[in-house]
């Protein structure tokens, strides 16, 4: 169950905050006061795509928040429990909408994604617009209501999973199976590429060792005058840094023989003369190893050319030479085994094949037993609804075929969805051929066919806890507004019901009743909402009975209905 509802700098909305309770709620107020905006709100709160469009002028984020309350043993709160969530006071979603796109959304106070807000609140809540009016127009969502009605999805995920596993391996074969010409020009380019790779016998690391060698060749002579001087200063010449050392040193002899506290100075000396002695003894070892040979410069930089070569033809770099080399050698072992790999596919094609083809029969079967289910249900839903001689079918056609013979039984194209498609059909008034509901229905028929749905798919299940209606009684007017009224109050005896309308005939019937009103303060449009009160809830209802005059007429026509409702 919603619980709260928060709303700060969206559309035309500053700042709201809205208590729900269980039963049926109803919005109403005049048009362009922001109901509507409620429903995207919440939409957002269940997963809906952000944009930066929806944040109010002025404003650099929008913020949103809801409060769920749910049972501990529904899936919301095994799927929270499951990912480490606390679900002891139920389930806080955040969302933060940022001009930068930079939005955020949060469960219970941790950062989280799309994805996952989407799998907790998949069951949450059913939301019917007169946006859902023009999805159920389009027979692409005709086959997700009925497999939803039937609690098919399970197999229907069961087939959306065994046609993802065949599909690959099919593009696969008809790789495999390609154009042998072509494969063998491509087979004899990586043949020479290995040898090419392989004659130069690379060792990792090669390049950069070299470089520095090819540094130290170009400046040898420098180098050794460099060396040699430094040993002529530290050791050998006359007045040597290490000479002069010792002098020190055996005058500090002298001076500890007075005074004991020159002896760590004497000794600090005496190792730095050692130390001395021995870097220079290290320089004269170097001065031995300098080369200055030109031919070896030569092989040097023909060398560094080819690994140059090499590189700029196979990777950046030495590393990626060898990793192009491991990888044609993957691939002539693949090819080398074509004929092996051919038959180990064909023979896993064939298994999911068996197993695709089982689950979809079975699935195809299910579904027509549920469209008959379903039709019958609508038809019933209907009739309740003022439309007694209106017949409805789900007609299941199968996919024309076309394509893979392992995407095909019966002459019929498998899909990940199975072989079937669905249509609506609706004859609205006796003596009428069945035909598409897109081709056929008003707006007011709409509006009862999608209650006529929701009647069929959630009375009486725990499907979903929420049901929000955004003013689905486009259309309707007269007796049929109050049917649907009482259509809708028969939902909220099993489900916390948020409506809302324009229609007194279905506001009366709400438990919880709110006015959404906006007012203009210091050049910017607030919007507010206030629960009513039985009196202004009489108010309210004569406002949507008689306009902007309200006569004491409308009041006590308003009275009259709450009193019935």
């Amino acid at each position: 169950m919603l619980q709260e509802l928060s709303i700060r700098n969206f559309a035309i909305i500053d700042d709201l905050h809205i208590s729900f309770s269980d039963g049926l709620t109803i919005l109403s107020g005049e048009t362009g006061t922001g109901k509507s905006v409620i429903t995207n709100a919440v939409n957002l709160l269940l997963g809906s795509r952000a944009s930066a469009k929806l944040i109010r002028t002025g404003a650099e984020t929008a913020e949103l928040e809801a409060l769920f309350q749910f049972a501990k043993e529904s899936k919301a709160a095994q799927i929270m429990e499951k990912q480490g969530f606390d679900t002891l006071d139920g389930l806080l979603v955040r969302r933060i909408i940022s001009r930068k796109d930079r939005h955020r959304i949060y469960i219970n106070g941790r950062l989280a994604t799309i994805h996952m807000l989407n799998l907790i609140t998949e069951n949450l809540a059913s939301i019917s617009s007169q946006h859902s009016q023009q999805r159920l127009l389009k027979e692409d969502q005709h086959l997700l209501i009925l497999d939803q009605f039937g609690g098919l999805m399970p197999q229907r995920k069961e087939v959306c999973k065994c046609f993802h596993e065949i599909l690959p391996l099919i593009r696969k074969l008809k790789v495999l199976e390609s154009d042998i010409s072509r494969r063998s020009d491509y087979i004899n380019t990586l043949r020479f590429e290995k040898k090419e790779i392989q004659d130069a016998s690379i060792i990792p690391g090669e390049d950069a060792a070299l470089e520095q060698e090819r540094t130290r060749l170009k400046n040898g002579k420098l180098l050794y005058q460099i060396a040699c001087n430094s040993v002529s200063e530290l050791y050998s010449s006359r007045g040597a840094i290490l000479e002069r050392l010792i002098e020190i040193r055996k005058d500090l002899d002298k001076g500890c023989r007075i005074d004991p506290e020159l002896i760590s100075k004497r000794d600090s000396l005496a190792e730095s003369a050692f130390q001395i002695e021995d870097t220079a003894r290290e320089l004269e070892s170097y001065i031995k190893i300098i080369q200055m040979d030109e031919n070896r410069l030569d092989e040097i930089e023909t060398r560094i050319n080819l690994l140059n070569k090499l590189k700029r033809k196979y990777g950046g770099s030495i590393e990626e030479v060898i990793s192009h080399l491991e990888s044609i050698d993957d691939e002539l072992t693949e090819n080398e085994n074509i004929s092996e790999k051919t038959v180990e596919i064909e023979s896993k094609i064939s298994d999911l094949y068996k197993r695709l083809k089982n689950l979809v029969k079975e699935l195809s079967q299910k579904r027509k037993q549920a469209s008959e289910i379903l039709s019958k249900k609508i038809e019933k839903e209907l009739r309740s609804l003022k439309m007694p001689h209106t017949r409805f079918q789900i007609e299941l056609q199968p996919i024309a075929a076309g394509g893979d013979a392992n995407l095909t039984i019966d002459k019929n194209v498998i899909l990940e969805t199975g072989i079937d498609k669905a249509s609506f059909l609706i004859a609205p008034n006796a003596g009428e051929e069945l035909k598409p509901l897109a081709d056929i229905a008003s707006g007011g028929e709409l509006s009862r066919v999608v209650l006529a749905l929701k009647a069929s798919l959630l009375a009486e299940t725990d499907s979903v806890s929420t049901i929000v209606f955004d003013e689905v009684d486009a259309g309707i007017g007269g007796s049929a507004a109050e049917i649907i009224g009482k259509k809708i109050s028969c939902l909220a005896g099993y489900h916390q019901v948020i409506c809302i309308t324009h229609l007194p005939q279905i506001a009366k019937f709400g438990r919880h009743h709110y006015r959404i009103s906006k007012h203009v303060s210091g050049g910017r449009t607030h919007t507010s909402i206030n629960l009513l009160d039985e009196k202004d809830r009489v108010k309210e209802i004569a406002r949507m009975l008689g306009g902007l005059t309200i006569t004491q007429a409308a009041l006590d026509h308003a009275r009259e209905m709450l009193q019935d409702g």
